[in-house]
């Protein structure tokens, strides 16, 4: 039996949150297609997805202040955090929502993520490396996504709405970078 942590039940909240943010985000989108809007179905979605957000930070204090770190977590966190963002981010760029993603942003996001996991996958296998430690333009590029799509859920400005994502972009594009380096350094090792 695998001992559970406080920390590691809020992580699996926030993974059981996602398909009740789905829902709600789709039946706003549903609405918003017949002509009228049903805006509580868009505040459930808003609040839904913010609270899972939220949990990300408080998991990991939990996790932190309470010595409740343990390697169920560190596999968990990550999953739950790219589930979040992922099925957010594809709901809100296909749904019939009044503000959408544009396409080439989650384009942008799943090729930073596929590099990051393949990369690490490579040094896995080529060098023995267990996990790519997460470098802080990931963590920004995380928390801009999260505030990109809290503002397009909350129809913040167009312009602002437009400037958290180009934020977001950057941070993401940064981070890939990174990780694409960091691989790229380690594999050089091997040889």
């Amino acid at each position: 039996m695998i001992f559970v942590t406080v920390a590691n039940q809020i992580t699996v909240a926030r993974i059981l949150l996602i398909p009740v943010f789905v829902a709600f985000a789709l039946y706003y989108g549903q609405s918003c297609a017949r002509g009228a809007p049903v805006e509580a179905w868009r505040w459930a979605a808003a609040g839904t997805f913010l609270l899972a957000a939220g949990t990300d930070g408080v998991d990991g204090w939990v996790a932190r202040r309470f010595n409740q770190r343990s390697r169920l977590g560190t596999i968990l966190d990550p999953i739950a955090d790219k589930a979040l963002l992922l099925t957010a981010l594809v709901t809100l760029t296909f749904s019939p929502w009044p503000d959408k993603f544009p396409l080439w942003f989650l384009i942008l996001v799943i090729a930073r993520d596929v590099l990051a996991i393949g990369g690490a996958l490579l040094l896995g296998q080529l060098a023995g490396l267990r996990e790519l430690t997460p470098h802080w333009t990931g963590k920004v590029a995380t928390v801009a996504q999260m505030v990109a799509l809290g503002a397009l859920m909350l129809s913040f400005p167009p312009s602002w709405i437009s400037g958290s994502v180009g934020v977001a972009a950057v941070f993401t594009f940064a981070s890939g970078m990174v990780y694409l380096a960091v691989c790229v350094k380690m594999l050089a090792r091997v040889e």
